[in-house]
Order: structure tokens, then C-alpha cells, then sequence
């Protein structure tokens, strides 16, 4: 066993095709499929089921992914040690983000983070929280912005700050004379819903439980792919929706919605960054946090560091 072939495994898992796994490696496809067949024979299983048009990850092989994960960030730290640390802020650092959070927190903080680290190149992505989770265990990202509650083995979580929901909804609408808003207010009828798989509609729907899609309304209820397309369906008087209060910084229509807090306990998320145990770039992750902290986003209730 080899860590070139680790290497291997890794960049097949990531791209689920030799072609692909081979152009990333720098070597020809059969050399690619000739050293992972090799490892296998070596391990006695199948890290990878083959057909034609697909590769698949086998069960074990999943288990044998991540602990190649380990073992590849382990070497980086050994480089790290020899480099003394050097060279943490000057390597890419792969930071994704759950979609209601991506579009309002990185262009505050890419500013402050070229100020603190301006040789350390940072390539962004947003996804769901699952597939962000699969992507940090498997080395395709570093560090992850996330909802908490988030539990994952093997990754360490550190919390970064609070924000709360807010209605929006048009000024000319009905509950617009209100200071607050209570639950209650809305009706599932107007209410404008993230659709499945985004972490925010559940926490909406806590808030907000009356205004579950159930079968005999679910044709009644609208959903939006994301929080932008849900202010544009307000704005065209479709409904009102909630936001946390980071997405409110973009005012798009500005002269015709407005927003409202809620009452009493008011709803809120709290937001946290998630990387490996493993992952030895510790400056890195001290890096990205601090520009979280100067970037001084309004109505975030930033926790200590």
C-alpha cells in the first residue's frame, strides 16, 4: 500500500470516473485503474463497484475513503512541521456553505480574509449539509458553514453566532401595520417555503408548524429554490416568507417590502464553522474565523471566539 494509490482511491471517490480521477492524478486511466485493482487485491475487498457507466463506492470502501483521508492530512503534517507552519496561509483553502448562508457571509468576510491571509487563495461552494458533510470527510472541502445542530464523527465544530428570523412581506400587506409578528399571524395559504432539503425550511417549519405542506394543502403551497427567489415571489405579491435576519442586508426591493421581527421568543439559528480533527491547516481555519469576527455583519449576534 502506497500513499500514491491512497491518492487514488480518494480522486475516484470524489469523481466517480476513471477518466476524470485519472486526468485529476496526471496519469493515464489504466495506470489509475491498474494501482487501485492492485490495492484491492492487496486488501482482500472491493473498495469500488465498476459497470460501464458507473462507480459506485462500496460500503467498506466508504470506511477505507476516510481513513485515507486521515492518513493523507497526517502527511500534510508532517510538510507542516518541516515548513514550520509556513505555509498554512498560502495554500487554497476549500470553504463551503449551506445555500441560506453562503450568499450573505462570504462577501463580507473574502474582503477581511485577503487582509489577513493575502497569499492564501480561498475557492468557494455552496451545497445542502449532507453533501457538504460527505465532501469535508473526503478531503473535497476544509471547512464548512453549517446550521448547528451538526454531529459528525471526526469533525470538530466551533460555533460563531446567533441571528434571528424575520417576516418579509410587502408594505401593502395586511400584517405591515404590526410592530411584531407571533406564529399565529401567518397562514399556510401565504406562506412562501424553501423546498426540500434545505435545512432553514425546517427550522421554519418549527417556528411555524401550522404552515406545513399537509396533503390537503400541499397544491396550495408554494415553494422557492432559494432564499432570493423566495423575496422575488413576495415582492410579486405571492405571499410573505421568513428570512434570517443576515439575508435581509440585500435590499432588493427596497421601496415596496419591509420586515418584521417576531414576538415574545423570537426564532434564530445558530451558525457554526466545521472542519476536520485531522485537517493540520490550523492557522488556516484561526484565519477564517477572524475575518468573520471584522467583518462586523449587522444583526449577527457574534459568540466569544
Amino acid at each position: 500500500m502506497t500513499l500514491t494509490e491512497l491518492k487514488y482511491v480518494l480522486t475516484l471517490a470524489q469523481e466517480k470516473h476513471f477518466g476524470r480521477a485519472a486526468k485529476k492524478c496526471h496519469v493515464s486511466q489504466p495506470t489509475l485503474s491498474v494501482s487501485i485493482s492492485k490495492l484491492e487485491s492487496e486488501l482482500g475487498v472491493s473498495i469500488f463497484e465498476r459497470d460501464r457507466n458507473h462507480v459506485r463506492i462500496t460500503e467498506v470502501g466508504e470506511r477505507i475513503v476516510e481513513q485515507a483521508q486521515r492518513v493523507l492530512d497526517e502527511v500534510n503534517q508532517i510538510r507542516d512541521i518541516s515548513q514550520d507552519g509556513k505555509s498554512q496561509l498560502e495554500m487554497p483553502l476549500k470553504v463551503g456553505a449551506i445555500y441560506t448562508v453562503g450568499p450573505y457571509l462570504f462577501p463580507n468576510i473574502i474582503p477581511q480574509l485577503k487582509k489577513i491571509a493575502p497569499h492564501m487563495p480561498l475557492l468557494i461552494q455552496e451545497d445542502f449539509t449532507a453533501n457538504l458533510s460527505v465532501k469535508l470527510m473526503r478531503g473535497e472541502l476544509d471547512a464548512i458553514f453549517i446550521a448547528l445542530p451538526f454531529t459528525e464523527a471526526g469533525v470538530v465544530t466551533q460555533a460563531l453566532y446567533d441571528e434571528p428570523f424575520v417576516v418579509l412581506m410587502r408594505k401593502d400587506h395586511k400584517l405591515s401595520h404590526k410592530e411584531t409578528i407571533t406564529p399565529n399571524d401567518i397562514s399556510a395559504e401565504e406562506m412562501l417555503l424553501l423546498g426540500e432539503g434545505h435545512c432553514f425550511r425546517n427550522q421554519v417549519m418549527e417556528v411555524c408548524p401550522q404552515c406545513y405542506p399537509s396533503e390537503s394543502n400541499a397544491t396550495q403551497t408554494v415553494e422557492g429554490t432559494s432564499l432570493e427567489t423566495l423575496r422575488h415571489m413576495v415582492a410579486s405579491g405571492m405571499g410573505i416568507t421568513v428570512l434570517p435576519s443576515s439575508a435581509t442586508q440585500i435590499q432588493y426591493y427596497k421601496s415596496i417590502l419591509c420586515t418584521k421581527p417576531f414576538s415574545g421568543d423570537v426564532p434564530q439559528r445558530r451558525i457554526a464553522v466545521a472542519w476536520r480533527v485531522s485537517f493540520t491547516r490550523t492557522k488556516a481555519i484561526d484565519a477564517l474565523i477572524r475575518a468573520l469576527h471584522e467583518s462586523a455583519m449587522r444583526d449577527m449576534c457574534l459568540l466569544p471566539e
